[in-house]
């Protein structure tokens, strides 16, 4: 393996540097210095060359949560991140009695912390290697795609267990432009997770699901965590002899903020983007999946809420998942509005002609990548063909005795395989994670709305066409000769009572004893769930197996389409970064407000009068009484803004962001903390895709609102002491 190094996208991003737009990207750590000149004209004060070292100031500070972002903020392992991404963790030890969702958490002490949900992680990366070579040594033209997938799979397990050789690490190989570049990337992992602080929801989530996405915005999306280690300093299992973790570089909070037009950046772990999707996968994805998919989404949410209570067990169970669903429900509908109104779909044709004349005028150039696109849009058309079962499958998974009863089966299956052979979730470094997704199940479980998402989601099962169905599992149900027109629901629930009756798998002891049964125990079970698991299996496998030889077609074409179309750029001197792939990622810009529509133009801050002005009394925006009072009373304390005459909120930031950079850390042009990101607005989303300069604005959380809160709502002042703050 070599250390990372400037390779063709590197090479790419140089020469068309110039070009770019100066908020543009999601830059990896290694391309810095390539737009230093850029960083520095934004208002950087550090050396690019700095924000290389992963291991150095202020990279080593940054963390992931596995979906989140963070960072230390104290030597005594004080981690802060969004409110909504310790937000299960606060439902997790909620209850009705003792709601923390509703009333907030604050520990005084470190005894008075929290354990976080079971499976809760805090990633530190350490290294990052390229190692394409190694994965494509084994590789020939003359591959099928099960064997082209297979080889990738094995090569990237074997280096991944080489590098977990010391059990303080987690190591995964990452692909970048589809399969063109490979990386693997090693991080020290921190099991013991615990929760400090949250403020309540009706600060946290001031304006909830009405105000997502949106501007204005006033909301304390903001929570912290403490990581914690054995004696010895190494990671350790939860335990109550363990100590906080001591980082070896933690951020200062700059309570004097950030005024507009400053330089702003943002180190996180962005999930997806798509920006160099083909045209056809565009339409689809806008035209078909997203409204599907939104429609499902609010079909699971509305069942729900009729069938759990405001504040009941029941309700309190699902509050997390309701705000997963909430959330990219209303991401699919900026989508699809955002899609409709533009000019998206035309410019990506655009693109592809104008790619596809740049081929054709050099023999070369097509001999070399002429079938790329035409090639690999036959293999996405040919893996759609059943995406309408394959959607409504995937939302299946949100029934918790389905899930459990056919993980717990997999598990079966693949430990009588050798460890490396294994299906990734099922190996000996994932069984710990196994077991306390196990041991967390009830405390997100309710089996009326799980029942009632089996009724939904199998509705629209029967209306699909017979060649779409599973036989096994219209045979379990009795639908082989159901169809929409004749479905018998009533049938169906009864079946179902019977099933949720009879189950253990709502037992954590029966669920956890199960992890060691073999595939014969389990087709001895008398449970209906592990029932309809053993049943569907080998169907269920058959859709994952061609799944696999799909993507290893794809694996043949994708690479060469992205090598195509890089040349194409850096023959045009435009810019190519790659797209989000949930590594460690820097993006650059300043605090600046936006016209969304004609007319109107957006300032960058809110204040805390705005709390007020929005204040019904009503969740979401029901404000705490005290921090109403405090408001209208002018009682600043030392968080007052001068140039807006009040402690802001929250602000704009033109800096390119999407899901995964949740409680990333908002700095300033020396590194300090200002903030934290917290979200987009509704005219940007389809940044995923498609990037607008004139839109594109991320929400951030202004620090001055956070220790507003902190110390004269909450009184966490001992995490106020405990942070180096600045000014």
């Amino acid at each position: 393996m070599k250390k990372i190094a400037l390779s063709l996208l590197s090479s790419v991003l140089f020469l068309g540097a110039n070009t770019v737009s100066a908020d543009e990207g999601m830059w990896q750590p290694n391309q810095l210095p390539t737009i230093a000149k850029q960083l520095t004209k934004a208002g950087l004060k550090l050396n690019p060359e700095d924000l290389t070292n992963l291991t150095g100031f202020p990279m080593g500070a940054i963390v992931s949560l596995g979906g989140c972002t963070a960072s230390f903020v104290s030597d005594q392992g004080l981690v802060a991140t969004n409110h909504h991404c310790v937000y299960g963790s606060v439902q997790y030890n909620s209850t009705a009695e003792n709601n923390l969702l509703k009333n907030g958490f604050l520990a005084k002490s470190f005894k008075e912390e929290l354990p976080a949900t079971p499976g809760s992680r805090i990633y530190v990366t350490e290294e990052i290697n390229e190692v394409t070579q190694l994965i494509n040594a084994s590789l020939t033209d003359t591959m099928s795609g099960s064997e082209r997938y297979k080889a990738i799979d094995k090569n990237s397990k074997s280096l991944v267990a080489e590098c977990e050789n010391d059990d303080r690490y987690r190591c995964s190989v990452v692909n970048f432009h589809g399969g063109l570049e490979y990386y693997l990337f090693k991080q020290l992992t921190i099991r013991d997770v615990r929760l400090v602080h949250a403020p309540a929801s009706s600060i946290g989530k001031y304006g909830g699901d009405i105000d997502n996405w949106m501007w204005p915005r006033h909301t304390g999306d903001y929570g912290f965590y403490r990581a914690y280690v054995g004696k010895d300093g190494q990671p350790a299992d939860y335990s109550e002899d363990n100590v906080p973790y001591q980082p070896k570089h933690h951020l200062k909070v700059n309570k004097s903020s950030v005024d507009e037009g400053d330089y702003i950046m943002v180190l996180g772990y962005p999930g997806r983007t798509n920006r160099y999707r083909t045209a056809y996968e565009v339409e689809n994805q806008f035209t078909w999946v997203y409204p599907q998919a939104k429609a499902y989404r609010e079909e699971i949410i509305e069942l729900i809420h009729q069938h759990s209570e405001e504040g009941s067990e029941a309700r309190i169970k699902y509050e997390s998942t309701l705000a997963g669903l909430a959330n990219y429900a209303k991401n699919y509908g900026s989508m699809i509005h955002s899609y409709n109104k533009g000019s998206f779909y035309t410019r990506k044709q655009a693109l592809e002609q104008n790619l596809t004349a740049w081929l054709n005028a050099d023999s070369k150039r097509k001999a070399q990548y002429g079938d790329s696109l035409t090639g690999l849009n036959e293999l996405l058309k040919s893996d759609n063909k059943q995406q309408a079962r394959d959607l409504i499958l995937g939302y299946l998974r949100y029934s918790k005795m389905l899930t459990t009863a056919n993980n717990l089966y997999r598990l079966a299956i693949e430990n009588e395989k050798p460890n490396i052979e294994r299906e990734r979730g099922y190996q000996e470094r994932d069984i710990a994670r196994f077991e306390q997704a196990m041991k967390a199940v009830n405390r997100r479980y309710d089996a009326n709305i799980d029942q009632e998402i089996i009724v939904a989601m199998l509705s629209h099962y029967i209306a699909l066409p017979k060649s779409d169905r599973l036989s096994s599992i219209d045979k379990f149900f009795g639908l082989k000769n159901v169809s929409a027109a004749n479905f018998n629901e009533k049938k169906l629930r009864k079946k179902l009572s019977r099933m949720y009756k009879k189950t253990k798998l709502d037992n954590q002891e029966q669920r956890l004893a199960l992890m060691k049964k073999t595939v014969s125990d389990f087709e001895k079970s008398k449970d209906p769930f592990i029932k309809l698991a053993v049943a569907s299996f080998e169907q269920r496998k058959a859709i994952e197996d061609k799944s696999k030889e799909l993507a290893g077609d794809i694996q043949a074409y994708r690479p060469k389409y992205m090598a195509a179309l890089i040349a194409y750029f850096k023959d045009n001197n435009m810019p190519v970064y790659a797209d989000a792939n949930s590594t460690l990622r820097i993006t650059y810009g300043n605090v600046k407000g936006y016209s969304p529509q004609d007319g109107l133009t957006a300032t960058p801050y809110t204040t805390l009068e705005g709390i007020v002005a929005k204040d019904t009394g009503v969740a979401p925006f029901d404000a705490p009484k005290k921090q109403l009072d405090l408001i209208n009373s002018k009682h600043y304390g030392e968080y007052a803004k001068k140039a807006i005459g009040s402690v802001p909120v929250n602000y704009l930031g033109t800096l390119d962001i999407t899901g995964g950079n949740s409680g990333s850390p908002t700095l300033n042009d020396k590194a300090e903390f200002v903030g934290l990101v917290f979200d987009g607005v509704y005219e940007s989303i389809i940044g995923d895709w498609d990037y607008d300069t004139k839109l594109n604005r991320s929400i951030h959380v202004d620090i001055r609102y956070m220790l507003w809160v902190m110390e004269h709502v909450d009184g966490a002042t001992n995490l106020i002491e405990e942070m180096d703050i600045v000014e």
